[in-house]
Order: C-alpha cells, then sequence, then structure tokens
C-alpha cells in the first residue's frame, strides 16, 4: 500500500500536491530513505502537476504490489543539503505549510528524562562557561560605520566601493546566510520544544534555559550585523529580503527531533559546525575580493559559531558518557532523517515567477555549492568529524545500537560517493541564469 498521502502534504493555494514516498513503503527496514527522493517538490503548483504526482503513485502503488521487494534509493548527495524543498510559492501569502502526519512527539523515555534532569550540574559547569559576557563580546556597531562619528558618509562611501568588486553570486550567499540567521526565534521556540532542558517560563533560573537564552542573545548579533552590512552596501533590494525573513519566520521548520533532547542537541552539533563553515568560506572569499572589513564580519561570526559548537557536542558526549546505546541511535536516527537546514522554507513570493517555478532555496544551495562555500564534500567532513568527536568507532554498544553504530561508520563514504556522482552530472548540465529578487531581479548563473 503506497503510503504517500500519509507523509508530507504540501499546501500551495487552492491546490495539494502530495509526494509520493512508496519506496518508504518498499522497504520498510529503511523507512527514512524514501522521503521525496521520487519527485522534487520545486514546481509550481497547477493543477496539472497535482494531476501527475497523483498519477505517479497510482503507478507506484501497482508496482510495489507486484515483483520483488526492492530496497529503497537514498537520496541524492544534494538532498542532504537541502532536502524537503517546498512548492515554489506566486502568491502574496506566507511561505508553504507542511504537515507530516508521521512526525513523532515526546519519544524521550521516563529512564532518559530522569538522566537529564540529572545533568543540571553539568550543564552549569561545562555549558554555560562557553559563553562569553556581555562586555567581552563584539557588537555589529564596532564593525560599520559610526552614524554618530563626522566621517560617516565617508564611512559609508569606502565599504560601498570596496563591496562594488564583490559579485553578485557572493551577495547571493552572503543574503542567504543573513536571512538563515535572522530566523533566530524559530530557533529558540526549537530548543525550547525539547523535554526536559525546556524554559518553561521564559525566564527560568536553570542552567538549560539560561544557556538557551544567552545563546540566542549572543548569536542575536550575527543576523543584525550582516543585515546593516548588507542595506549600507546598496547592493542588494533590502525589501525582497525583509519579505524573504518574515515568511522564514512565518513558516518556522521542523528537525524531526521529536522533541526530544538527543536528537535536537545532535541537530545543533551539525548545524553550528555547518555554519561555521558557511562563514569561514564567505571569510576567505571576501578577503580574496578585495573586502577585508567584509571579511572580518563574517570571521567573526564564524568564530562565535565554533564557539557554540563546543557547547553542543559536549552536550552529547556527555550523552554518550552516560548512556551510550541510546546517544548512539540517536545519532544514527538524525542521520537517517538528514539533516534539514533551517532555511529550506525561505521564499520571497517572486522566484517561482521570475523563473518558471524554480525554488528559492534550492537555488541559494546551488550558488552556495557553486563558490565552495558549502557543499557535499563539506557534510561529509561534518559526519566525520563527528565520528571522531564523540569516538564512534571506539564505543562499545549492542543490538540495535550496534547496528546503528556500523551505520554512522559507513556514512561518510557513502555520502561521498554519491557526492562525486552527483558532482558529475553537475558538471555535464549547462549553467542557466536565474534571476533573484534579492539583487532587485538581477541574473546568476545557476
Amino acid at each position: 500500500n503506497c503510503i504517500a498521502h500519509k507523509t508530507h502534504t504540501y499546501l500551495q493555494g487552492s491546490y495539494c500536491i502530495r509526494l509520493c514516498s512508496t519506496a518508504r513503503d518498499i522497504d520498510r527496514s529503511a523507512p527514512q530513505q524514501g522521503t521525496a527522493f521520487l519527485w522534487r517538490a520545486d514546481h509550481m503548483a497547477t493543477a496539472s502537476t497535482f494531476s501527475a504526482f497523483d498519477a505517479r503513485c497510482g503507478d507506484l502503488r501497482r508496482s510495489a504490489g507486484s515483483g520483488p521487494r526492492r530496497p529503497a534509493r537514498p537520496l541524492p548527495v544534494r538532498a542532504a543539503i537541502a532536502s524537503e524543498v517546498p512548492v515554489a510559492t506566486t502568491s502574496p501569502r506566507p511561505g508553504p505549510t507542511v504537515y507530516s502526519k508521521l512526525d513523532k512527539a515526546h519519544t524521550l523515555t521516563p529512564e532518559r528524562m530522569e538522566l537529564i534532569n540529572g545533568m543540571s550540574a553539568f550543564a552549569e559547569e561545562r555549558i554555560l562557561p562557553v559563553l562569553q559576557p556581555v562586555e567581552k563580546l563584539w557588537q555589529p556597531q564596532d564593525l560599520l560605520p559610526d552614524p554618530e562619528s563626522p566621517d560617516f558618509l565617508d564611512q559609508v562611501a569606502e565599504l560601498r566601493a570596496r563591496a562594488a568588486n564583490v559579485p553578485d553570486d557572493y551577495f547571493v550567499v552572503l543574503v542567504g546566510d543573513m536571512i538563515t540567521e535572522e530566523a533566530l526565534p524559530t530557533y529558540m521556540a526549537m530548543l525550547n520544544t525539547l523535554d526536559g532542558v525546556r524554559d518553561e517560563t521564559g525566564a527560568a533560573d536553570h542552567p538549560w534555559g539560561r544557556w538557551t537564552r544567552q545563546w540566542v542573545a549572543e548569536e542575536n548579533r550575527h543576523g543584525d550585523l550582516l543585515n546593516k552590512y548588507c542595506w549600507l552596501t546598496g547592493r542588494v533590494n533590502m525589501k525582497a529580503i525583509e519579505v524573504t525573513i518574515q515568511n522564514l519566520i512565518g513558516s518556522g521548520m521542523n528537525p524531526k527531533t521529536e522533541n526530544n533532547p538527543y536528537l535536537g542537541f545532535v541537530y545543533t552539533s551539525f548545524q553550528e559546525r555547518a555554519t561555521k563553515y558557511s562563514h569561514g568560506n564567505t571569510a576567505r572569499l571576501a578577503a580574496q575580493y578585495g573586502d577585508a572589513t567584509l571579511s572580518k564580519v563574517c570571521g567573526v561570526i564564524a568564530a562565535d559559531e565554533g564557539r557554540h559548537e563546543i557547547a553542543y557536542t559536549r552536550i552529547v558526549e556527555e550523552f554518550f558518557r552516560l548512556d551510550p546505546e541510546g546517544a548512539m541511535s540517536a545519532y544514527a536516527d538524525m542521520m537517517r532523517k538528514q539533516i534539514t537546514m533551517p532555511a529550506h522554507l525561505m521564499d520571497d513570493q517572486q522566484h517561482g515567477t521570475r523563473n518558471t517555478g524554480r525554488n528559492l532555496f534550492a537555488d541559494f544551495s546551488a550558488v552556495t555549492e557553486k563558490l565552495d562555500v558549502y557543499d557535499a564534500e563539506d557534510y561529509c567532513k561534518i559526519l566525520e568529524h563527528l565520528n571522531s568527536r564523540w569516538k564512534i568507532a571506539d564505543r562499545t554498544v549492542s543490538g540495535d545500537a550496534g547496528a546503528d553504530q556500523e551505520y554512522v561508520l559507513r556514512l561518510p563514504s557513502r555520502f561521498r560517493k554519491l557526492a562525486e556522482k552527483s558532482a558529475a552530472k553537475r558538471a555535464k548540465t549547462k549553467p542557466k541564469p536565474v534571476a533573484f529578487s534579492w539583487l532587485s531581479g538581477r541574473e546568476v548563473m545557476v
């Protein structure tokens, strides 16, 4: 039986696009592998595409009912970077709403909840010290022209002169990174869904609540700095960017962490390292383009992400110390689901119309990959780093956890092979001009 209509449903206007996950049903031993690899949801939501989806589901139901059972193919590596891409929107509505009837919630067992409750001293002694006093931190104004200075306009003119030498495709990446940082309310909400560590009152004095609020306070500087810098350059369309930010925050995100801190902190460990890579590479490119100030802007943000990564990987490391089999299963579970990028629901309400149904996040991801800011190889490197950081190969676990251990140890090489195939395929594809509202309609080759 095809379970397509029980998995992901994308609502767009008056049409309902149902993504078929028959492969998930064909091989229930790997339920994570069937999601949306048969059809990418980057088409315009029209009656014809709805019919095509439905017809394909019917074909797959019939083929699944006859012939030998076959294992589901894994997602392409690009989908590891930009999976579950929503339907492009053309109407003046908020970003698409995603429903999944198979989502789990509150999967932390009572025994593991007790373990979390016993980690307060650990959080106080090992996590909170990663934060820095406000007086020792940089603030956005430290890296921007001073509006109180008599030569403020001269400083802005110098900034604009440097920015004039930066290519448009770099600004696509910089703006996309900034939009991701600006969706901070979503990330705070995500942390506060996690059982045992959430801030129940908004001002809880326990170490988990203090960590969440102060982590958010430090992260808030990132979006502020990038937003103001982009505004001053005169190179980007700020209203289109602001629309994208509002839609992204309004759409939220579902990282599939199931209110479970084991899963949640695996997710944040991966994400902090990914953002460190991205900002570090934009810093490197800015220096190459001759903008030392922009390079420093991206560099200080990358340093923050690296510091925050330390805290989250320490938490998961403690899970491995206290509950190695539970931690191993959680790590493997998140890797099977694949890491959903925080901005995968970004929507400017124009991109699909300008570019015959293309998806904004997919095109942003393609540009980041083209510039070597963040690509499939980085995804593999993060997996290898986490395997090493958490000493996965050295852990003694048994049963299902043993199988999970083998899975995560094999994963980097598996993804790398897929990445090589994907890169070879892209090399044969002729780039196309894609217009970005963030650039006032200017085109970038994707």
